[in-house]
C-alpha cells in the first residue's frame, strides 16, 4: 500500500521553488515510478489545444499524441475528472499504447480553471487502482497544481465539459 502523504512530502521537496516544468514533471514521474507498485507506465501528457502530447514518463515508449476526448487520457482531459478504469479493454475507444496494460488511472492537472496536463498510470494487473489510489493521486495532482502554477508554456486544453 502506498503512503500518499509521504509521497506528497517527497514530491514537494523535489519541485517546490523549481521553475522548470519539464524537470519537475520528470522528477515527479521518476518518484511515482519508484513509489507505486505493480505499475508498468507512469507519466504526463501535456495539453496543446485539443491534443495531448507525450511528456516526461517512465516505462515503455508510448503514444506521442492523443486527441482530446479519445481514450482514457483524452476523456480525463475532456471531462476534467479522474478516470479510474479497472479493465481498459472494456473502455470505449481505449488507445492501446502497450497491449500488456489491463488497468489505468488518469488524473487531470489544472493551471487555474484550465486543464493543462494529465497524469497517466498503467498496470498489467486488472483492477490495480483503488479509490484510495484515486484520492492519493488526486492529492498529488493538487500539489502539482499549486507548485507549478504559471509554469505551463502550452496551449491549455479547452475548458473541461464536466460531462
Amino acid at each position: 500500500m502506498t503512503d500518499y502523504a509521504e509521497l506528497e512530502k517527497e514530491l514537494q521537496s523535489l519541485i517546490r521553488g523549481v521553475p522548470h516544468l519539464i524537470a519537475d514533471l520528470a522528477n515527479a514521474s521518476a518518484l511515482l515510478w519508484r513509489a507505486l507498485d505493480r505499475i508498468n507506465w507512469v507519466g504526463f501528457y501535456i495539453c496543446d489545444g485539443e491534443t495531448l502530447i507525450l511528456g516526461p514518463f517512465q516505462g515503455k515508449p508510448a503514444c506521442i499524441e492523443i486527441p482530446f476526448g479519445k481514450g482514457v487520457c483524452g476523456k480525463a482531459a475532456q471531462t476534467g475528472s479522474t478516470q479510474l478504469v479497472p479493465d481498459v479493454h472494456r473502455f470505449p475507444g481505449h488507445i492501446a499504447c502497450d497491449e500488456s496494460t489491463n488497468s489505468e488511472i488518469v488524473v487531470p492537472i489544472r493551471d487555474g480553471e484550465r486543464i493543462v496536463a494529465v497524469l497517466d498510470i498503467d498496470s498489467v494487473i486488472p483492477a490495480r487502482f483503488t479509490e484510495e489510489d484515486r484520492a492519493g493521486l488526486e492529492a498529488v495532482a493538487s500539489l502539482m497544481e499549486r507548485e507549478l502554477t504559471g509554469l505551463w508554456q502550452t496551449k491549455k486544453c479547452q475548458t473541461a465539459d464536466n460531462g
